[in-house]
């Protein structure tokens, strides 16, 4: 989004991504002959006016739908909604990001390496070992990963603008992805969401709509994930395995569980403000879910906006 912002403003923009996909947390998973599991983000809100235009769009071109209002907590089969509709997207939640990046220029499984001033703004070197000069620059990884960057690159902020960039605070989650002989039992509209419980997400892929077979994603809380980050594979595995086994249909079973780990999955300490323009430094502008108060999906997409406007407004005095 604050690439689409600069780019509406008349700017050239490069994103460097370091994975495989753009999107980050808005990640799908291929397993298989049509199966299909988000293990990232799993559906987004709307809160605010401009994601909801945004989001009339979407459903025009029936990129995303309503999967539902709400989950049970797994102790009746009904939906609990709160009036807010839980938007999923054809074909898994990374579809949705590479849709935002269409027409952008994008280098994937580039690794930024160091990010130095220059003469004439930043020069930042990549895991490939090529360079990429710009007047501006935008930093979304985590704010810890951002921080570690910039401490390595030998560029130090403002003393303010480390404070307040320190607190922002973020939770892991242990993640499963797994792959059922047999069908789910899911309350509908295929999910179960109980924050009294350590495993407290459970749902099914099929049943979203997005996945061919019976794939189910399970998250861990950050609590109980921060306190089995670094335990053996095979325990994590057999407690997210344990959260899911009670929404089996009769006969069905787990055939194979793919762990996935978070470690920046959920901000839980944010910034008040949409994006951070650093002081005392060619422009850099801070930006991510963890700005702007909302987190979730609807906080990345509010602040990248905010951080494009900023940097634009920046670069065209």
């Amino acid at each position: 989004m604050a690439a689409r912002s600069l780019q509406a403003r008349g700017l050239a923009v490069r994103l460097l991504e370091s994975g495989r996909s753009v999107g980050g947390r808005l990640a799908t998973r291929r397993i298989g002959e049509g199966g299909l599991a988000d293990h990232g983000a799993q559906f987004f809100t709307v809160r605010g006016e401009t994601l909801r235009q945004q989001v009339e769009e979407w459903l025009a071109l029936d990129l995303v739908y309503v999967w539902g209002t709400g989950w049970s907590d797994g102790s009746v089969k009904r939906t609990a909604g709160d009036g807010h509709p839980r938007y999923a997207t054809r074909g898994g939640m990374n579809r949705l990001a590479k849709h935002l990046a269409q027409g952008l220029d994008i280098k994937l499984n580039r690794l930024v390496l160091s990010a130095r001033k220059s003469v004439s703004g930043w020069t930042l070197e990549d895991s490939e070992g090529d360079l990429h000069a710009g007047a501006g620059l935008i930093l979304t990884p985590p704010m810890p990963e951002t921080l570690a960057l910039l401490t390595r690159s030998g560029v130090y902020l403002h003393d303010d603008d480390m404070v307040d960039l320190r607190r922002i605070r973020f939770g892991p989650c242990l993640c499963g992805i797994h792959e059922i002989d047999g069908d789910a039992d899911l309350p509908a509209p295929g999910a179960v969401q109980n924050f009294l419980s350590d495993i407290y997400w459970v749902a099914d892929n099929e049943a979203k709509g997005i996945s061919k077979s019976t794939i189910v994603t399970s998250h861990a809380n950050a609590k109980f994930s921060r306190q089995n980050w670094d335990a053996p594979e095979e325990d994590i595995v057999r407690e997210l395995e344990s959260a899911v086994s009670p929404y089996l249909s009769p006969g069905a079973k787990i055939s194979h569980t793919q762990l996935k780990k978070w470690r920046y999955s959920v901000p839980l300490t944010t910034h008040p403000q949409e994006c951070v323009l650093a002081r005392d430094l060619p422009p850099l502008v801070f930006a991510g879910d963890a700005f702007g108060g909302r987190g979730r999906v609807e906080g990345a997409f509010m602040s990248g906006i905010a951080a494009g406007d900023a940097m634009a407004d920046e670069l065209t005095k």
